[in-house]
């Protein structure tokens, strides 16, 4: 059997109580340096590092996992389980035998930030006739899990926009029967033109036809809504948009009795995308604003830069939204109006990730409710994965 190496280090310490004290003094020279080489190592790492003993007292941790769990500079002496309440009991940390299990764990931190962690543990005993103690190395998943549930939510957005689309196109075959059949009833009653009795039947024949081509109208702005189609990206200035939705809304916000304050900058940086899929954001968000409020409403528009992105804050003095329905804001067919259809922001969500860019949503009861869009600005945007 071959016997183990050892390191020009080993042979040395193997015969320390033969050394001098300038090779004593070189010697505790050379360890100081090789522990601050592994210091700056280990401080590198992405990944969080501690050692802990059988009793969870952190005996080392490394920059990143101070950082990960709200270590203070150092972190050795501190409790795991006081830092981390409840981790001692998934953990099971109480063996203390070099042949307690490994283990994997993923948890969420509230301190020092919002966070989902993943935990992997490791026994090891400290040398012959040594403690046990476990190395923990912690990986900060946050991004991971989020682009998880993004990617299961986009799939179940688009298997109902999808169902949507199709119960839509086949309400489309029974409309085209009645306009068929109301113009030939259209053409009988020509004969009866001069009679009190066909003038009766004008009249509702017109109405017919009018909801008719009202509900067709609905279908194919619905159809054109929902229908996902990739962004045609050009150039596009955010206020040249905003102000073409508010000339197209102006009467009704003039009917409403809702005075608009904007702060729209004339110079702003261009961003790259699809003008047509904007203006149904905005014109989306408008309307939400103009129906949660009340006459002498104020509906306020701001946009600003920073050197990445470009933001679109659009505010209302409405009614507010519940606490506890703000979680629910963009799931499929959730609404709060008798008459809405629950489709608006999650049609505003989705343009608004296809177009690289983030919605965010506050809201205060009594007071109102502020939406406000994130656009990568056309130097910092990044092609987007299909």
């Amino acid at each position: 059997m071959a016997g183990k190496k050892h390191s020009s280090l080993d042979k040395v310490l193997g015969r320390l109580d033969q050394l001098d004290q300038t090779n004593l003094q070189n010697l505790v020279q050379r360890l100081a340096r090789e522990r601050a080489l592994l210091e700056a190592v280990f401080n590198t790492l992405q990944e969080g590092v501690l050692v802990i003993d059988a009793d969870g007292n952190i005996e080392y941790a490394n920059d990143a996992a101070g950082r990960l769990i709200g270590l203070k500079e150092g972190g050795a002496g501190a409790s795991l389980w006081r830092v981390v309440p409840g981790l001692r009991s998934s953990l099971d940390a109480g063996d203390d035998s070099a042949g307690a299990p490994l283990v994997t764990r993923e948890f969420e931190l509230h301190y020092p930030q919002p966070r989902v962690v993943r935990l992997y543990r490791v026994p090891f005993h400290d040398g012959p006739g040594g403690g046990a103690r476990f190395a923990i190395i912690l990986t900060d998943i946050t991004s991971e899990k989020q682009s998880t549930e993004e990617m299961i939510e986009n799939e179940r957005v688009s298997s109902i926009l999808l169902l949507a689309a199709g119960v839509a196109h086949e309400l489309g075959n029974p409309l085209n029967s009645l306009t068929i059949h109301l113009q030939l009833a259209e053409r009988r009653l020509k004969k009866l033109r001069h009679s009190k009795e066909g003038e009766i039947l004008a009249e509702s024949l017109k109405v017919c036809q009018d909801e008719v081509a009202r509900l067709d109208g609905i279908i194919r702005n619905f159809l054109e809504a929902i229908r996902p189609r990739p962004p045609d990206l050009a150039e596009i200035n955010l206020v040249e948009v905003i102000e073409d939705v508010l000339r197209f809304q102006a009467r009704e916000l003039e009917d409403r009795g809702i005075k608009i304050e904007g702060e729209l900058p004339a110079s702003l940086p261009v961003v790259m995308a699809d003008r047509n899929q904007l203006k149904q954001v905005f014109f989306n968000l408008i309307k939400n604003a103009m129906e949660a409020m009340g006459p002498d409403g104020r509906l306020s528009l701001k946009v600003r830069a920073d050197d990445d992105s470009v933001y679109v804050a659009v505010a209302d003095t409405g009614m507010g939204i519940k606490a506890e329905d703000m979680p629910k804001l963009f799931s499929p067919y959730h609404t709060t109006k008798a008459s809405g259809h629950g489709l608006g922001l999650m049609i505003v969500q989705r343009i608004m990730r296809d177009h690289g860019g983030h919605v965010g949503i506050e809201s205060k009861q009594g007071v109102g409710t502020v939406v406000t869009l994130q656009f990568p600005q056309k130097h910092r945007r990044v092609r987007m994965l299909q």
